[in-house]
């Protein structure tokens, strides 16, 4: 993907700029833009975008474990071992649990929930109750049918794990904040983000753990 930005960045700073190209008299031989850096690649995406009601251009800017991603999407090798681990215990240690000690919430909410792509958008109004949009990624209910595929399928999700102590915490914790099980996880940081409060986030948690979720059924 980064090397796909940056070869389209490239062409665009060409058409933009005027960016010289390497090239000979043989007709056989291809012109190559030069690729750009890291800043000029933010720089171009900071003049790409404007603020626009609650969408501010702060979003472009990324966290130390995302800078740390990007370069590793093109460096040989990826993301080495020690800093994946690095990063994913520092995301894990961050994780805060549910102050009362109880996990599951209501899944009822949970499904309107995952059903809700609302929030954070330009045109929703700041501070209006952010949905979890969970069903964009993954399947959970069997009676819906639209869902997507670029997550793994949650049904029978707590039937097929079961409740111990173990896999509420690995659950909530990969709920809250997905970095702290993979480094470089494309899923929202619900938690970590305040995408979803503590109470939003135990639905959500009940839709896939609750015995008598659709999700479980």
């Amino acid at each position: 993907m980064r090397s796909t930005i940056k070869y389209s960045i490239s062409l665009l700073l060409v058409t933009m700029f005027g960016v010289s190209l390497a090239g000979c008299a043989n007709t056989e031989s291809q012109s190559a833009a030069a690729e750009p850096g890291n800043e000029e690649i933010h720089q171009l995406l900071l003049a790409s975008f404007k603020t626009k009601g609650q969408a501010k251009l702060e979003r472009v800017n990324q966290t130390e474990l995302q800078k740390a991603c990007s370069v590793a999407e093109t460096a040989p090798g990826g993301l080495p071992d020690a800093k994946r681990t690095e990063l994913q215990n520092a995301a894990l240690a961050a994780v805060k649990y549910p102050a009362d000690g109880k996990y599951l919430g209501d899944w009822k909410a949970g499904e309107k929930l995952a059903q809700s792509g609302k929030g954070f958008q330009f045109n929703d109004k700041e501070g209006s109750t952010a949905g979890g949009n969970c069903y964009a990624c993954h399947q959970l209910a069997p009676q819906e049918l639209a869902y997507g595929n670029i997550g793994p399928s949650l049904y029978q999700y707590g039937k097929l794990r079961g409740n111990s102590e173990e896999i509420m915490k690995y659950t909530w914790a990969k709920i809250w904040n997905s970095h702290a099980y993979n480094a470089c996880s494309n899923m929202p940081r619900f938690g970590a983000e305040g995408i979803l409060t503590e109470t939003q986030l135990k639905d959500v948690m009940a839709l896939l753990m609750a015995p008598d979720s659709p999700v479980n059924k």
